[in-house]
């Protein structure tokens, strides 16, 4: 009466020999996270570590939040420089912060 609900179990003897499928398998997706997530997420951080290590005075950069402006002072030993965002307007911004340097000449009004 309980076959019914439950179904009888006839590969039991087959399951011996996934063992190799599964470690084939697990390395099917190492392989996948290494190439589609890990290895561009190093590659960029890398680029942005360059890009940090560039910065001088007079480049034009924006920021994260989305301001732009021109470095008046950069700071070998400190993590911090100092932003121009407008004619008299200075702010310190951690260099991490910096997402791009622009092309000289983008900001005409400073």
């Amino acid at each position: 009466m309980l076959d019914f609900f439950i179904a009888p179990a006839y590969a039991q003897d087959a399951a011996a020999g996934s063992g190799m499928a599964q470690i084939v398998m697990l390395v099917g997706f190492v392989l996948i996270f290494y190439f589609l997530l890990w290895r561009p997420q190093a590659k960029r951080a890398k680029q942005h570590k360059q890009l940090i290590g560039s910065l001088a005075k007079g480049d034009e950069i924006v920021i994260g939040g989305g301001v732009l402006g021109r470095i008046t002072k950069v700071s070998d030993e400190s993590e911090f420089l100092t932003m121009e965002i407008a004619e008299g307007t200075q702010i310190n911004v951690q260099k991490n912060a910096v997402a791009a340097v622009l092309p000289k000449g983008t900001i005409k009004s400073i």
